[in-house]
């Protein structure tokens, strides 16, 4: 899943899949009854119904892969993080708290949050799914409440370590930045994490934060405001209007009611992209410098552009399906 720039495509490798994919079952897949997706208005128009139908048997929509979850805490007691549809495959695999330095991400103080954010991207449970419906999650407590304050980033610097220093031990991919300060800032505000969003980044592992949700067009909530960390932003759900916090900052934009789920279902729909690229043996790097970068270049090279009337800015909404379909089709040509 971990890929260095530099990297070339084998003419053999690159027609492997097609082959070994035909074979390969699935623990679980789309075609199991009763299946619905957890957001099906935003699903469908981010193309990620349309992606699961496709590649069916092809990829495994998170299987192998850990999202890290760095929020306000989880309540684990909740049945989508307690119970799995393949019990030895538990939904939630590890568990950290970076505020009291344990393992227990249960909520304390004024958090909320963390206990629902992970079901756009991850939920498996009672034939409900999430984009990546197949990942397991790390959950990590970082901070007292996910609307938080620069003083914040000592304790989310030190989720953000733990997810550097653990991911080869995880399999962590991917991680959901979550908290947003509510305030519009139209350049970086360097604290402590910047240093570990810049480890992050040069490991390959893709991190992304909402905006925010006051309808600023000045600027984007800390720390989605920070230049290694992806800012995502939302677009009304059935519609093309791009709202709530929208600058030109934001890196993508998917259909969802609050920006937090915008980054829960791209940080899914991340997951899904990475595994495309390497099962396909796609060569990334004439895109980035590292993968998530790369990444990020294909979503927006592959996204539906939507012209905002309010900043006169043109954003680039989520297509999962021509993202996925873009690397496997580049992979085949000479």
């Amino acid at each position: 899943m971990f890929t260095t720039k530099g990297q070339t495509p084998n003419t053999i490798q690159i027609q492997y899949w097609l082959i070994v994919s035909l074979f390969i079952p699935l623990a679980c897949t789309l075609s199991c009854p009763g299946a619905e997706p957890a957001q099906p208005v935003p699903f469908e128009q981010s193309q990620v119904i349309a992606t699961w139908d496709k590649y069916k048997g092809v990829l495994t929509f998170g299987r192998n892969q850990t999202l890290a979850l760095l929020d306000d805490g989880c309540d684990l007691s909740k049945p989508e993080w307690s119970a799995d549809a393949n019990s030895k495959y538990p939904k939630v695999l590890v568990t950290y708290d970076s505020v009291d330095g344990d393992a227990d991400p249960k909520h304390e103080g004024r958090g909320y949050h963390g206990t629902t954010i992970g079901i756009p991207s991850s939920v498996n449970h009672n034939g409900k799914r999430g984009v990546a419906f197949n990942n397991q999650l790390a959950i990590i407590r970082s901070l007292e409440c996910c609307h938080c304050k620069i003083a914040d980033s000592k304790t989310l610097a030190s989720a953000l370590k733990w997810v550097a220093d653990n991911y080869k031990k995880h399999r962590i991919t991917t991680v959901n930045l979550a908290p947003v300060d509510d305030l519009a800032h139209d350049k970086p505000v360097m604290t402590e994490i910047d240093a570990q969003l810049s480890r992050l980044r040069t490991l390959g592992i893709w991190v992304s934060a909402p905006t925010g949700n006051h309808n600023y067009t000045t600027g984007i909530s800390w720390p989605a405001s920070q230049p290694k960390c992806f800012a995502i932003g939302a677009v009304t759900p059935g519609t093309s209007v791009v709202f709530l916090d929208r600058h030109q900052k934001v890196d993508l934009v998917v259909p969802a009611h609050a920006t937090s789920s915008s980054n829960a279902i791209l940080c899914g729909s991340a997951m899904i992209l990475r595994e495309a690229i390497s099962k396909s043996k796609y060569d990334w790097s004439q895109h980035g410098d590292n993968l998530p970068e790369a990444m990020m270049a294909i979503f927006k090279q592959t996204g539906t552009p939507l012209k905002d009337s309010g900043t006169g800015l043109t954003f680039h909404q989520l297509n999962l399906l021509a993202a996925v379909d873009f690397v496997f089709r580049k992979s085949n040509e000479p």
